[in-house]
């Protein structure tokens, strides 16, 4: 399993610059709000990810008054070879990858290599607000396991910007309207199936963490609703194309698929309790782990963003329990308390690092 031994963080949010060694096991995070701790845990998700895992335009990445930052990491690759990633960013959006020095020709050839889950405060969103949240977290679960889903994603919203342009153009040219609904329909046959085995593969996982996390005896699930289930998408698109002209956009497609997260057969944005939404949320992140150490055969890098915002102490100390066992991966924990952090550390493994942070500046903490 890639294991991050070392990370150079450089003008990223409140970093100025740190260099950073860690533990193959757990890492600790300490420090008050605002001081830095998720600055760094999402710099570790953009070294695997290539974008941040808390806002879409890299102009909020900048260290207040420069024009670029850059990321780096040594990491220990399965089969003991080391290689250094780094990523590099400026202010006029040039974005550069490279892997031992070379840069990589498509920065989408880098998702997958260094399979990663966070579990954040702002996982709420996927709750409460709408689709586009939820389809974000799957497309970052399917990206990394399956290339081709991620150039069949790729691919088809290239071709219904394109679709979208014609729209908003006037009379678009029925000939071109027609060659992009087949394109459309051909890549989104695919789509809608992955995302469809990735739901079903997901439920029975999150119910068993849920029921483990709550103790309760509600029943979670995941119904994902497509488009798709009404028939081959270039002919609703034909059929839709009228309706198209006056919205300029286009109204259907896997773009507007959802998936309904339940409780008793109930939406639980509805139904559920403030804790039993959390309880959910944590148990579908810890979901995606399992099926993702399943699918590469290792465990990916599990950061955990303030998971005592999420849970009691007693939970998350079963939680990191129950994936601390054989499969054991490296896992990056923040809290603002660093005594309780240590009390449920220690207990799991003498494996472990602790850091402090202020003000973008960390410290390693000497036992």
């Amino acid at each position: 399993m890639p294991v991050l031994k070392k990370i150079v963080v450089q003008d990223f949010r409140n970093i100025a610059l740190q260099e950073l060694v860690f533990s193959p096991n757990i890492n600790c995070i300490s420090g008050n709000n605002g001081e830095g701790k998720t600055n760094l845990i999402d710099a570790i998700y953009y070294l695997s990810m290539t974008k941040s895992a808390f806002g879409s335009s890299d102009r909020f990445n900048f260290r207040y008054g420069t024009g670029a930052f850059t990321i780096a990491g040594s990491y220990l690759m399965p089969g003991g070879l080391e290689s250094r990633f780094s990523i590099s960013v400026s202010s006029d959006g040039e974005k550069k990858v490279k892997r031992d020095d070379k840069p990589c020709k498509r920065i989408s050839e880098h998702i997958g290599v260094l399979p990663i889950v966070l579990v954040s405060p702002s996982d709420i969103s996927m709750v409460s607000d709408s689709g586009e949240e939820r389809r974000k977290f799957v497309n970052a679960v399917l990206s990394q396991m399956d290339r081709t889903y991620l150039d069949n994603v790729q691919q088809y919203n290239r071709y219904l910007l394109q679709r979208n342009r014609l729209l908003k153009g006037g009379e678009p040219d029925e000939v071109l309207m027609d060659t992009f609904d087949a394109r459309l329909s051909a890549l989104a046959a695919p789509i809608a199936a992955s995302r469809r085995e990735l739901a079903e593969s997901l439920a029975p996982v999150v119910q068993a963490y849920y029921t483990e996390l709550s103790g309760g005896r509600e029943e979670v699930g995941i119904e994902y609703r497509t488009d798709a289930d009404r028939g081959p998408l270039d002919a609703q698109l034909r059929a839709c194309r009228e309706r198209d002209r006056a919205l300029k956009y286009t109204s259907v497609g896997v773009q507007r698929d959802d998936f309904l997260f339940t409780m008793n057969g109930y939406p639980i944005r509805k139904c559920g309790s403030q804790g039993q939404q959390k309880s959910f949320l944590v148990s579908l992140k810890f979901a995606q782990y399992e099926i993702m150490r399943e699918s590469y055969g290792f465990a990916p890098i599990l950061l955990l963003d303030d998971l005592f915002d999420k849970l009691d102490m007693n939970r998350v100390s079963n939680l990191l329990s129950m994936v601390a066992g054989s499969d054991f991966g490296q896992i990056f924990l923040t809290d603002s308390n660093k005594v309780r952090l240590a009390r449920i550390v220690d207990a799991l493994t003498e494996d472990r690092s602790y850091f402090e942070t202020e003000d973008g500046v960390f410290t390693r903490v000497e036992e």
